[in-house]
Formats: structure tokens, sequence, C-alpha cells
């Protein structure tokens, strides 16, 4: 499947200013590491992900973030919640100009997440409980799928690659400090220079405008040389366009 350099760009300014817009409707909205909700968008919409599926404790910018793919994908995105918080959730999204893209389900999702077969796409907050345990359930297309385990604060692990399955077909990377992201689909070579701490950063999106491609960027705010920030960004571009 091939990348799409306008279906990325566009997802990502999109959720740019949503979810400022979204900031400014309700103050508390906010993340440890804002920029990596532009960047998943990106790689949602880049990818063509059809089925997106996201497990959270309630809406918030990255559920802002994978609408705004959708939207650009003509896919849907499933978002699996409590059921005490889906009425402030559905007007976000609705404020947001994005209710047509979101299925909000509300119920334990250790017994929904087996309705969907072959996810392009899925994103589970590290706040929800038993979180880890839902790898067991989930079915993710094994040709080319994204996972990503969001909110790793206190100490939280992420899931580490270990996807039913899946477990030789899986490249686990680090973005920011709170986000674990997972590609699915082909087999990687494990090699000790690839193992990379995670730095404080940000992701910006560039298009060459002669060739077309599309290239994200991880600027780092300190302790790492823009020469290896950006020798990480393309390695994590060639990654998604293969």
């Amino acid at each position: 499947m091939e990348w799409s350099v306008s279906s990325a760009t566009n997802a990502y300014l999109d959720t740019l200013k949503l979810c400022k817009d979204q900031r400014r409707r309700q103050n508390s909205w906010k993340t440890p590491e804002p920029e990596s909700n532009e960047f998943i968008s990106a790689l949602a919409a880049g990818m063509k992900a059809k089925l997106i599926v996201e497990v959270t404790s309630g809406v918030s910018p990255s559920t802002i973030a994978l609408a705004a793919a959708a939207r650009q994908t003509g896919g849907r995105l499933v978002c699996i919640l409590p059921e005490r918080v889906l009425d402030e959730s559905t007007k976000a999204i609705k404020d947001s100009g994005l209710r047509d893209m979101v299925d909000f389900r509300t119920g334990d999702p250790y017994e929904l997440l087996p309705s969907y077969e072959k996810i392009d796409f899925y994103i589970v907050d590290c706040q929800t409980e038993n979180y880890a345990r839902l790898a067991n359930v989930l079915d993710v297309n094994p040709r080319r799928s994204v996972i990503v385990a969001n909110h790793l604060v206190g100490g939280k692990e992420g899931l580490g690659g270990h996807v039913k399955g899946m477990k030789d077909r899986v490249e686990v990377r680090s973005i920011g400090e709170d986000m674990e992201v997972m590609m699915i689909g082909r087999t990687h070579q494990k090699r000790a220079s690839q193992r990379k701490q995670a730095t404080k950063s940000k992701w910006i999106v560039k298009v060459d405008k002669e060739s077309g491609e599309e290239h994200f960027f991880r600027m780092p705010r300190s302790g790492t040389s823009s020469m290896a920030a950006t020798q990480r960004s393309k390695e994590f571009t060639n990654t998604i366009r293969s």
C-alpha cells in the first residue's frame, strides 16, 4: 500500500488547528507531549488506515487526531470508552466538527474489541484499567498496521511488541516520553545500534516540493544533536513508507 502524502499533510494540519481550538474551549485539555497527536494523525492518514480503534478513558487530543485522519482516508474511528464520559466526549467531537467520523462504544473493551477484525490503527490509553491484557483479544491487519500505547506515565510500561501472533513482525519505537508506537507488517532485524533512548522532542512534517515526499522530523529540545534527530526521523519515515 502506497503512502499518501496529501492525506498525511492534511490530517497533520487539521489536527494542529482542531486541537488548538479545543484547548481554547477547554483550558484543562493538555497532554505531556502535544506534538505527538499531530504525528499519529499524519501516520494514520498517510498509511490510509480505514479501521481505526481507540480504547480510552475519555475523549482526548488523540481522539481528535485520529478522527481527523479518518476524515482524510474515508475510514472510521471506533472509540471505546466508559459510559460515564459519553455525553461530554460526544460534545467535544461534535464541537470539532468530526461527529460523523466517530462511532462511540461503551462497555468493557475486553468484550468489545473482538468485534473488530483486521484493525489498521489501534491506540490504547494506558490509563485504562488492564490495558496490556487487551492485546490478547486484539485482531490487527497482519499486512500492515500500527499499535500505539499512549500516556505511558508514572512508570507504566508499553506493550513491548508482544502482540498475539506477531512477535517476530513488530518494530517498536518511542515517541517523546509517553508514547510507544509499534509497526506491524514486516520482519525487522534487531540491532543494538537501533536501541535508542527516548528524549524530549517535537515532531514536525516537511514536504519536499520537487519530489512530493513527506518527511517527519523529530526535533530535540535538549540533550540530542540535530543531526542524530534527523537521522532517527528518516529511519522512521522509511519504515512507514515501506
